[in-house]
């Protein structure tokens, strides 16, 4: 076999001759020796120099010279992957662990820890409070503020920062309400029952210590905490809470000394109104009163306490310890004030009507007494009054008989001023006229009873005017009894007449308590009853009805229901005038104006029974009422009701008065009584309404007739 052959040499070619020289890899050739090198031959190897890169020869492969190539790239590292599912299950297991971590703290705060949890929370919470919304003023026709509210504060507090863990006191409850009392005025008992945590609602954070109290009261209990707050901020009391919780062995202390508890840190105060009354007792018994959180709860606060009241609203603030949060955010709703409401009283009526029915109850031993001053045209009350009155600034030192508003929630018999009614249907139906001349005997048998007037008499020869001036019974009771062909007809014709002028019916105030008398049905009216109805007795009314059936004939015989309110004005502060009262006629105009006119005669014949009720300058027509009262106490009669009922001026109305005047020891003719009482109240009310006197004088209808 031939040798291999070598190949060919180019002419720079020098490579020497014998074994390949190795020292780079890839069989680069190496370098080549320098001048002064030692001679190198056969297998002398050279020894490598520092920076060399000259690898050792590869032992399996021939030492054959190769061409000079560039250096080679270093070759990249082969990377294994890793194994996928190995990674999974370590994720797997990893989240699992998580979960389960998870899964153990949910378990600790919602079986374990949810109490300490819940009472760490109410300490660091939202409170939601009321904003109490200004209560609506009462004012009387001019303006003057019979009721409005002035700023006041509500105590409360917190019964979560009076427990042992909030305070680190025993007794902080205890503490607290023997500071307040005093203050208050309330029971230390009270007050600790309310500062302690309430069983039924241990989470509660609201506790109403005492409702609108004055800012005097609120500044005296604010300086109060903030001293105990200074004096538990001392040097010493920061150091015993520094202590508060800590293992024996580092000196803990379980609670805190008397001198480092403010035992006032979680009473608070809100804004709120107080109601007072600055005219004091002047139409008290129309205004009446609220109770201790502000509702009404008799009068017209009672009766308009929707609109009064307005609508309440709220704040929501973060709470942090019992603390306010200024940058805790929260919400708000403001409240909306209430409406303001204008009577139609007239102050100085409703004082002139007050002062003349209080003397007048005192001298006659009464007791009690009413008034009642309306307007004719409109139906307007310009006073409404009552004695015994009441303060609604003092209602303790008020008795509870006091506190209504008798006019109208007292039902009575009226008596002779009844009559008026009985006179009108006989005229109205055409039955007689004024001057049918009546026989009046001593005495009149009916049914099982027998009948008498108020004074033995004669027997009397009247006129239908005699009979209204002399009030009598017997001419009544003969005059109702034709107007039907049977007493049972009459009895129909008279019952419906009873029912226009408003008998047994609401009067159209709707206030509170207001009764609307008593009155049968025609065909249930008993033997005797059939013929007391005319005359006044066997039925009930209320003083404002009684004086709306005198405004009536006033009026020219047109009912118009009465009213005590003017107008309103609401949060927006736009004023709305109230609806007109509804009207319904009657009696015809004709019939109005004889009556008118023989009402006169009750006041200015020397006969009538109203003589101290003349007005000089004023035609007045009236009439007097003196009946059996019935006491509420046993149901049986006691005593007497007095009454005087009239307008003027009579040739042009304006305002009819009312007295009533119950039980009265001293007297008891209403004429007497009561006609001194209309005298002085209409006279001043015509003076303040200025009213000019009457221009033509009285008719003076003829009362008696000569057989």
């Amino acid at each position: 076999m031939s040798a291999p052959r070598q190949p060919s040499r180019g002419p720079g070619d020098r490579r020497p001759s014998g074994p390949a020289r190795t020292g780079q890899k890839g069989g680069a050739r190496a370098p080549r020796p320098r001048a002064g090198d030692p001679a190198r031959s056969g297998d002398q190897r050279r020894v490598p120099r520092p920076g060399d890169r000259a690898a050792r020869p590869d032992p399996r492969r021939p030492a054959a010279r190769r061409p000079a190539r560039p250096a080679a790239r270093p070759q990249p590292r082969h990377i294994r992957l890793a194994d996928p599912r190995r990674r999974l299950r370590l994720v797997t297991v990893a989240l699992v662990l998580v979960f389960a971590v998870f899964a153990g703290r949910l378990v600790q705060l919602q079986l374990l820890d949810s109490d300490a949890l819940a009472a760490q929370a109410g300490a660091n919470t939202y409170v939601k409070v009321r904003l109490p919304a200004e209560r609506g003023s009462i004012t009387a026709a001019d303006g003057t503020v019979l009721a409005t509210s002035v700023d006041a504060y509500d105590i409360t507090a917190d019964p979560t920062l009076f427990t042992p863990e909030s305070t680190h006191v025993p007794d902080a409850p205890e503490q607290a309400a023997a500071l307040l009392s005093p203050i208050l005025g309330q029971p230390k008992e009270k007050l600790a029952a309310a500062l302690h945590l309430n069983p039924k609602n241990p989470r509660s954070q609201y506790a109403l210590l005492s409702p609108r109290q004055s800012p005097e009261t609120k500044n005296q209990i604010t300086d109060l905490k903030s001293s105990l707050a200074r004096q538990a901020d001392s040097g010493a009391c920061r150091t015993q809470r520094a202590l508060l919780g800590k293992p024996a062995d580092q000196g803990g202390r379980t609670q805190l000394d008397a001198g480092c508890a403010n035992p006032l840190a979680g009473v608070f105060n809100d804004a709120s109104t107080r109601r007072t009354y600055p005219a004091d007792g002047l139409a008290g018994n129309l205004v009446g009163f609220v109770n201790a959180e502000g509702t009404g709860t008799g009068g017209l606060e009672l009766q308009y306490q929707k609109e009064l009241a307005g609508q309440e609203g709220w704040s929501v603030y973060a709470s942090a310890g019992g603390h306010r949060v200024p940058s805790g955010g929260g919400s708000r709703q403001d409240p909306v004030s209430g409406t303001d409401l204008r009577l139609t009283i007239h102050p100085d009526i409703q004082w002139a009507a007050q002062r003349a029915i209080t003397d007048q109850v005192a001298n006659a031993g009464a007791e009690k007494g009413y008034v009642i001053v309306q307007d004719v045209k409109t139906g307007q009350v310009l006073a409404m009054a009552t004695s015994p009155g009441f303060n609604p600034n003092a209602l303790s030192s008020a008795r509870p008989e006091q506190l209504g508003n008798p006019a109208v929630q007292d039902a009575y018999e009226p008596g002779s001023t009844a009559k008026l009614m009985t006179m009108a249907a006989v005229l109205d139906t055409g039955t007689a006229t004024w001057d049918t001349r009546v026989t009046v005997p001593n005495t009149l048998q009916r049914s099982d009873r027998v009948f008498h007037d108020d004074v033995d008499h004669p027997t009397w020869y009247l006129t239908l005017a005699g009979v209204l001036a002399k009030s009598s019974n017997i001419g009544t009771i003969e005059a109702a009894e034709h107007l039907g062909k049977t007493q049972a007809e009459s009895n129909q014709v008279l019952a419906g007449y009873l029912d226009r002028f408003g008998i047994g019916k609401p009067t159209g105030l709707g206030f509170p308590g207001e009764t609307r008398g008593i009155l049968a049905k025609p065909e249930a009216w008993s033997g005797s009853q059939q013929y007391t109805i005319p005359f006044g007795q066997g039925l009930s009314v209320n003083a404002m009805q009684a004086t709306s059936v005198f405004s009536t004939i006033a009026n020219g015989g047109v009912r118009v229901d009465p009213g005590l309110v003017m107008g309103s004005t609401g949060p927006d502060g736009r004023y709305t005038a109230a609806p007109a009262g509804a009207q319904n006629r009657v009696v015809s105009e004709q019939t109005a104006r004889t009556l008118t006119e023989m009402l006169e005669s009750v006041v200015t014949d020397e006969q009538g029974t109203g003589g101290k009720a003349q007005i000089p300058g004023y035609r007045v027509a009236g009439k007097t009422g003196t009946a059996n009262r019935v006491d509420p106490k046993t149901g049986k009669y006691s005593g007497y009701t007095a009454s005087f009922i009239g307008f003027a001026p009579a040739d042009q109305p304006r305002v009819t008065v009312s007295c009533v005047i119950q039980d009265p020891v001293n007297g008891h003719f209403g004429g007497q009584l009561c006609g001194p009482v209309f005298k002085q109240v209409m006279e001043f009310t015509l003076k303040s309404l200025q009213v000019p006197p009457s221009g033509s004088e009285a008719p003076n209808l003829p009362v008696e007739w000569k057989p």
